[in-house]
């Protein structure tokens, strides 16, 4: 009888199994619309479920790694390949094989041992004012520690990963020495402390208070279609530059060191790489894809080509603590 009862017993729970619901669980630092809907089609197309939570990235980490092997998260996404050198360093993430990915991911846009992948492209580019700069003026990011723009040049704070990852990008492809020279000459040009996100840059630039901004490419695509007029307005009154070479970051995804819901989890990052939802990415919100099947928005190839920097995104992210302590030693708030 007690056999026949734990025979019983084994076989409702692997019937269950059947018909229990496949759940992907995400963890993100992204708040746009459009993830939402990509997500409500894998769950259509696979009917494997997506669960999403949102926080910053530092917060992500954090949980994640007081979670520990009870974390219900198998897919972490989050903006910037420091944060995602920083995740792997935590020991967060796990190495995923998958063709798919290695076919449609450039080499220098995931990590040398596939602990993290790019999913989507953002050039840090320089907006400038129409009314009162000459764009053939500035060509490269070294422009803009010429002293003709001291008291011109708008940007934020050093402790934002943008700009770590910027210079962390110039100690890769110049050397320390240059990437000091860079940052302290950019300090002397400033317009104000540095202060506000990409968009105030941009905004300052229209009230003015400067002539020059650094800021990510997307940010211009978004203000142009904001449904606030006072933004449209405020981008209306830039042009776009983009330096030779240009600094490219990605926002970038990572099977989680203990994820409960492997095989479906990297379904997913797989599906967020066809060019279909690549083109959602680049449509909606102005990104860059990753995948090079699928080609900008129309918005984007209006500004023109680009040449990107020739380095691996990996090795960009391993300098980040570098570059951290060059805005420091250089008074870059």
């Amino acid at each position: 009888m007690k056999k026949l009862l734990v025979l019983t017993t084994v076989l409702v729970l692997f019937i269950s199994s059947l018909f229990a619901q496949r759940v992907v669980t995400v963890y993100t630092d992204r708040h746009y619309e459009v993830d939402s809907e990509i997500f409500k089609m894998f769950e259509q197309r696979t009917g494997v479920k997506v669960n999403v939570f949102s926080a910053n990235s530092d917060q992500l980490l954090q949980r994640l790694a007081l979670e520990d092997k009870n974390t219900p998260a198998d897919l972490l996404i989050i903006v910037d390949v420091g944060r995602l050198h920083h995740a792997k360093r935590m020991n967060l993430l796990q190495p995923v094989n998958s063709e798919y990915l290695m076919r449609n991911i450039p080499e220098k846009l995931r990590d040398e041992g596939n602990h993290w992948f790019a999913l989507t492209k953002r050039a840090r580019i320089i907006v400038y004012s129409k009314k009162r700069v000459n764009p053939a003026e500035i060509k490269t990011y070294d422009d803009l520690t010429n002293q003709k723009w001291k008291g011109k040049v708008l940007v934020r704070s050093s402790t934002h990963v943008y700009n770590r990852s910027l210079l962390a990008s110039f100690i890769a492809l110049y050397g320390e020495e240059y990437a000091r020279n860079w940052a302290a000459k950019v300090v002397q040009n400033l317009a104000r402390d540095p202060s506000g996100n990409d968009r105030d840059q941009i905004r300052a630039i229209a009230a003015g208070i400067g002539d020059i901004a650094i800021v990510n490419s997307y940010y211009i695509g978004l203000m142009m279609n904001s449904k606030d007029p006072d933004e449209q307005a405020a981008v209306r009154e830039v042009g776009v530059i983009f330096p030779n070479p240009t600094h490219v970051n990605i926002t970038g995804m990572g099977l989680t060191r203990f994820s409960k819901n492997k095989e479906d989890a990297i379904k997913l990052m797989e599906f967020l790489l066809t060019p279909e939802i690549q083109r959602m990415y680049a449509e909606a919100n102005f990104e860059y894809p990753v995948n090079p099947a699928v080609k900008p928005a129309s918005l984007l190839v209006s500004w023109g080509t680009f040449v990107e920097q020739n380095v691996k995104l990996s090795l960009v992210g391993e300098l980040s603590d570098k570059a951290i302590m060059i805005f420091n030693q250089v008074g870059w708030k």
